[in-house]
């Protein structure tokens, strides 16, 4: 399988929702590497490093979100991998 990185914009109502936990429990159980965070804006971004069908999973529960979040944009860059990460974070 091929390891990819993704960087992962997404907005709407994604703060305040628990939303980076969500994310990071996902992508922890897809053994995925890298972190998440809030921005300014009020958006959230996200890192992902792993395999590329592990990472397509992680985008797709991203769309979802947890109960109450509502997603109206997701966005996504493909980048190549850096290995720079050893485990899933939320950074603040």
């Amino acid at each position: 399988m091929a390891k990819t990185r993704a960087h992962v914009y997404i907005t709407g109502r994604v703060q305040g929702v628990f939303y980076r936990s969500f994310v990071r429990t996902k992508a922890q159980l897809l053994n995925l590497k890298g972190w998440v965070k809030n921005t300014m804006d009020g958006c959230v971004e996200v890192v992902f490093e792993g395999e590329t069908e592990d990472i397509n999973s992680a985008i797709e529960e991203c769309r979802r979100g947890p109960p109450h979040a509502q997603i109206t944009d997701l966005r996504v860059e493909w980048e190549k991998p850096r290995g720079e990460f050893n485990e899933f974070e939320i950074k603040t």
